[in-house]
């Protein structure tokens, strides 16, 4: 726990209205008796600040690491809170502003260290029955008779007890959203820089500790964009195999989960992505080390382009040409129009029709009959509309080049359209 160096606030908010001062029903001589109580152990404040931190050390074990890291500052804090306290019973208007404001930046401070809030709210009201213990052994030495005035007080104490203690907790949990907040703003600049290519080497070891992944090591990136986004809200899109840990980023048009892969390949994620039905997802190669993730996440936005309109799984490595396609739609618009142009201008139904069974044909392998039986026609009608798909381009689907070619313009005219 970082005790050692004293946190800093910057400003105390404004706070809370104070509650009524310290006020009692009945007459002088109790308060009178409370006062003279308070105005001794006001004189013994430093004895009493010892006691409340031989408690603390015995009793709460947070408080005993932060005694041990910074003793002198865990007493001053102590001895500071005390005189502000015990001056608010001999002083309320006067004294109660300047209390609650040490009661305040205690909790803002207790929280930048990380001191748990149980333990800072058991100091308090330990710290309030030394003090209530320290009035009645004073009024009891006195006079016997001064404990039965005493106790008329006791409730406006403990009353002032307990709203330092809210005040403790409410400055307490502003402070924790505020660095609750710095820490997520904080991991969310890091993935983003990661995500882009642009983290310095110098910052890699503080961003693989932040992320909790490590350096060096293989990774890929898997891009998920929903038809629908709040479709998934709440449910994770992966499933991360054994041996493996992803970091999610929310993007302006996606979702990139940044995957340690370890000794596993890419392909191992395809069966895991959990994406809702319509959401297009795109898995990029395997890069070496966190320094590489820019590039892995370009892979990936390839890859997620080359995924049907329709949604679907795009593993970079398995849809190579598509992604050659993708990332120079210019050329892939070129070869549309250099290789189907003669079609472009037929009756959109009638080429449409050639261009599926030239689609069908290619994914059965060649074969007409495999071809036909996909389209529901005989095999013969298949071998025609091939014949006439060579005549109007000029093409021969006999010849290997002439195959490649007619192959990557229909999948440039599906990814990119005519």
């Amino acid at each position: 726990m970082p005790n050692a160096v004293r946190a800093r606030v910057r400003a105390v908010p404004e706070l809370p209205p104070p509650s009524p001062p310290l006020r009692s029903s009945v007459d002088a001589d109790a308060l009178a008796v409370l006062h003279r109580a308070a105005a001794v152990l006001m004189d013994d404040l430093p004895e009493l600040t010892d006691r409340l931190l031989t408690v603390l050390r015995e009793q709460e074990p947070a408080y005993r690491a932060a005694l041990e890291a910074d003793p002198s500052g865990i007493w001053q804090e102590a001895h500071r809170s005390l005189r502000h306290n015990v001056g608010s019973l001999l002083r309320p208007r006067e004294s109660r502003d300047a209390a609650r404001r040490c009661s305040w930046r205690i909790g803002a401070e207790r929280a930048e260290q990380g001191l748990p809030l149980d333990a800072l709210l058991h100091a308090f009201r330990l710290g309030g029955a030394l003090v209530w213990r320290g009035l009645v052994e004073e009024a009891a030495r006195r006079d016997p008779d001064d404990v039965r005035l005493l106790v008329h007080v006791a409730a406006d104490v403990w009353n002032f007890v307990d709203e330092h203690c809210l005040l403790v907790a409410d400055a307490y949990r502003q402070v924790e959203r505020q660095l609750a907040w710095r820490r997520e703003n904080r991991l969310r600049l890091m993935t983003t820089a990661l995500l882009d290519g642009t983290t310095r080497i110098a910052d890699l070891p503080d961003v693989a500790a932040a992320l909790e992944l490590p350096e060096h090591g293989r990774y890929a990136v898997v891009s998920v964009a929903a038809a629908h986004p709040a479709a998934h809200t709440g449910t994770p899109l992966l499933s991360v195999p054994p041996g493996m840990r992803a970091h999610w980023h929310a993007g302006t048009d996606a979702e990139h989960a940044i995957v340690h892969i370890g000794e596993s390949e890419p392909a191992d994620l395809v069966d895991r992505v959990t994406a809702p039905v319509g959401a297009r997802v795109g898995i990029s190669r395997a890069v070496e080390g966190l320094a590489a993730v820019g590039d892995a996440r370009r892979l990936s936005e390839t890859a997620l382009r080359a995924c049907p309109e329709s949604g679907g799984t795009v593993l970079l490595d398995e849809h190579l040409p598509a992604a050659l396609l993708v990332s120079a739609p210019a050329l892939g618009a070129a070869l549309v129009h250099r290789v189907l142009g003669p079609l472009l201008s037929l009756d959109p139904g009638d080429r449409d029709l050639l261009l599926d069974t030239v689609c069908v044909w290619l994914d059965s392998d060649g074969s007409a009959q495999r071809a036909a039986t996909r389209l529901y026609c005989h095999r013969n009608t298949v071998l025609n509309r091939l014949r006439r798909f060579e005549q109007l381009t000029g093409r021969s689907l006999t010849r290997p080049v002439d195959v490649v070619d007619t192959s990557l313009a229909l999948t440039a005219r599906r990814l990119l359209g005519d």
